[in-house]
């Protein structure tokens, strides 16, 4: 049986990539596996740029390309190249100068949208649409190809069980389960059906593997964790990724049990190439091969060149370790030729597939300018930034807030009208100036008078003054509150220590409820915050994370109604810090908590989180019933009956939760093995049928091997992972 990866071998390109490399010298042979980015040498500020990242500001850089490399055949990619006509500049040297005239691959990190900047990729997971999240990155794909670009460094897939993390906002939360079929999905849609479709691109799973275990959240930080832990959390969206046929994968930064994931043949050669059959090629994160100095793993660049290539890495991102020192290795018989030619072969095959010596100039002028920003891509950046706000809390059904009985609406807070936060993390191709705030989208919405006053800064750098913004509050019937993070609080080398609001947010919103006008919050951030108070106090809590450049729009639809919400959380929300890193899917201990002393607890608050994975409120509510489960020597049918209970039309996430009672290792109390997204009129209602595959409910036993242990199972389908009707059943 083909699959996708086997479908990459194509015998008339191989025969192709035989020709071609017997004509290369060594030196050309190690261009191949180089992937540089420009050298930056005046007109640019870096931490300028880090603050308020705006493509223009590219225009003023004087930038070193090395050409002369190019000229001779000594470079293979590029990453950090905008501007179509600096790609197709440096292209035609690739192509028409050099010897061989072997094209250029250039990437980008193109991680939620291009231009058209879609919700960070943790916010519409919330959505639970992995077709969603395919057609966001379908236009992803196609701006950034009309913009010159071949490669994204997208989807990232990692695991993240931490919200100190600050990259939980690249990926799709906690569960392998849902984290798998978003990985997949969102390779389709960079990728499309045929790889040489120009209007596409390839992807990039990252970071592979393990980066989202960091011990404490703290970027780039270590890992460990158990090989089984390995296999059955945090490989899973990878092997979906490899199995959708996804082009790259890239290394990670981290170690994994003492082996720097940029030099560990198990991981990228015993499990990628031999257990996924991956086809592709891996390429180094930013300089990770060079950092296997720093991590204490290779001696210097040339040692850590040589153990990365052994190891399975084949494109080194930015060290250059691999092109200055690979013809001496080689030539000392430390580095078997072999080796470097598998590597080339795979990085020629990639550049093959994608139609690059075909058509090495990707686009034109004309081509960017009618794909990028188009009145079909904002449609989809407003319907996929709605799908993600998630309804926290309506306590007395404040929302949707009423057009006809509100005159005034005070819209407070730091985060109200601040494009440049709406875009998030990994933004860098958009521009605040592509963006409709909220206090701009709550204008558009609506008749009332609408007051504004930000209340305090972010970081709380300036001094708390509320006086504007309770004056604003006393003289409205209703206060929305816009509070979060900055867009620069979360993403990469963005951890953090708290998860509160930062600066005098929290103070802001204490000030605000004591005016004893209806409190509704707006969050903004890139990963789940621990607010207790802002929990408990506030009227109606929107979870929005930064939905791009439809943010505004969007939030209020949701507030007026003209969307009803059906977003679910997909990482649990702590109620304090310390409880992290929390997930839904943990295993249970022998004293599980309770009101005993001597149970694993805290003495000072809550085991619980203050939402749960799967969390997630409408404006209609739902009821579950009449549980069925058909057991089955390969299949387990379960359905449910939900039907709509309330007044307005309303989508439900339904979730399928599995565990394994009793097994030769611990198993996690609860496992999402099923969900699907039903709409449904007021008191209608529907049979949500799953399939549950028998093959589905193993695991990875103490020597390594995948199995299914027969035994009593118990499954639940609810709301989310903390309820639903409980039913069993047995594997024979």
């Amino acid at each position: 049986m083909q699959t996708k990866q086997s479908q990459l071998i194509k015998p008339e390109i191989e025969t192709k990539i035989d020709g071609l490399m017997a004509q290369m010298t060594l030196l050309e042979k190690a261009g191949q596996l180089t992937q540089l980015g420009p050298s930056i040498v005046g007109g640019f500020d870096f931490n300028a740029f880090m603050e308020n990242p705006d493509p223009e500001m590219f225009k003023n850089a004087q930038l070193d390309f090395h050409e002369d490399w190019i000229g001779k055949g000594e470079v293979g990619a590029y990453l950090g190249v905008q501007g179509l006509d600096e790609i197709n500049r440096l292209q035609k040297i690739a192509v028409e100068q050099s010897r061989l005239g072997i094209p250029l691959l250039f990437g980008l990190d193109v991680i939620h949208g291009y231009r058209t900047i879609f919700p960070i990729p943790l916010a519409e997971a919330c959505s639970w649409e992995p077709e969603l999240a395919r057609k966001t990155a379908e236009v992803a794909a196609r701006e950034a190809s009309a913009a010159g670009l071949h490669w994204t460094f997208a989807p990232m897939v990692d695991i993240a069980r931490d919200a100190r993390w600050g990259r939980i906002a690249e990926g799709a939360g906690e569960d392998p389960y849902l984290g798998s079929a978003f990985a997949a999905a969102r390779v389709r849609g960079f990728q499309g059906d045929d790889l040489s479709d120009p209007q596409h691109v390839a992807a990039c799973a990252k970071h592979y593997i393990g980066y989202g275990g960091a011990v404490a959240g703290r970027d780039y930080n270590t890992v460990e964790m158990a090989l089984q832990t390995l296999q059955d959390i945090y490989l899973p969206p990878f092997a979906a990724a490899a199995e959708a046929g996804v082009l790259t994968f890239m290394s990670g930064f981290n170690d994994l049990n003492g082996v720097p994931t940029s030099a560990n043949r198990y991981t990228l050669t015993e499990i990628l190439r031999g257990q996924l059959g991956f086809n592709g090629f891996v390429v180094s994160d930013s300089n990770s091969i060079g950092e296997l100095v720093a991590h204490g793993y290779a001696a210097d660049r040339k040692d850590a060149g040589k153990k990365a290539l052994l190891a399975g890495v084949d494109m080194d991102m930015v060290t250059k370790s691999l092109r200055f020192d690979i013809p001496e290795l080689v030539e000392a018989g430390v580095l078997p030729l072999d080796v470097v030619d598998e590597a080339v072969r795979r990085i020629l095959r990639v550049k093959f597939l994608l139609g690059l010596f075909e058509r090495p100039y990707r686009s034109s002028a004309e081509n960017e300018a009618a794909n990028t920003l188009s009145a079909a891509h904002l449609e989809l950046a407003r319907e996929a930034a709605r799908r993600a706000i998630v309804l926290l809390k309506n306590e007395g059904g404040i929302l949707p807030l009423s057009q006809e009985k509100i005159r005034k609406i005070a819209v407070i807070g730091p985060l109200a009208d601040s494009p440049f936060d709406m875009l998030g993390s990994w933004a860098f191709t958009g521009s605040p100036r592509d963006v409709v705030s909220i206090l701009s989208g709550i204008k558009s919405a609506t008749q009332a008078e609408v007051l504004y006053a930000p209340g305090c800064d972010i970081n709380g750098k300036q001094p708390a003054d509320f006086a504007q913004a309770i004056e604003a509050a006393m003289q409205a019937e209703v206060v929305i509150a816009v509070v979060g993070e900055s867009a620069r609080m979360s993403g990469e080398a963005a951890s953090r220590l708290e998860l509160g609001l930062p600066g005098h947010q929290e103070s802001l919103l204490k000030a605000l409820k004591e005016t004893g006008k209806p409190l509704v919050v707006v969050l903004s951030n890139g990963r789940p915050l621990a607010l207790p108070w802002v929990a408990q106090n506030a009227d109606a809590l929107l979870e929005t994370w930064q939905l791009g450049v439809q943010a505004g729009p969007a939030v209020a639809d949701v507030l007026f109604g003209a969307y009803n919400p059906s977003g679910k959380l997909v990482a649990t929300v702590p109620y304090v810090v310390g409880q992290c890193p929390i997930y839904y899917n943990h295993p249970n201990t022998g004293r599980p908590s309770g009101d005993f002393w001597f149970t694993s607890r805290y003495i000072d608050g809550p085991f619980e989180p203050l939402y749960p994975f799967g969390f997630g409120l409408s404006y209609t509510t739902f009821a579950y019933a009449d549980l069925e489960i058909l057991p089955g020597a390969k299949k387990i049918t379960v359905s449910a009956t939900v039907t709509n209970t309330g007044t307005v039309m309303g989508e439900e996430v339904v979730q399928l939760y599995i565990r394994d009672v009793a097994a030769s290792r611990v198993r996690p109390v609860r496992e999402l093995k099923g969900f699907q997204k039903i709409l449904l009129a007021p008191e209608q209602g529907q049979t949500v049928v799953f399939e549950l595959e028998v093959a589905s409910l193993g695991f990875h036993a103490e020597d390594m091997q995948y199995v299914v242990e027969p035994g009593q199972f118990k499954v639940w389908v609810g709301t989310n992972s903390a309820e639903g009707l409980e039913g069993e059943f047995q594997v024979r």
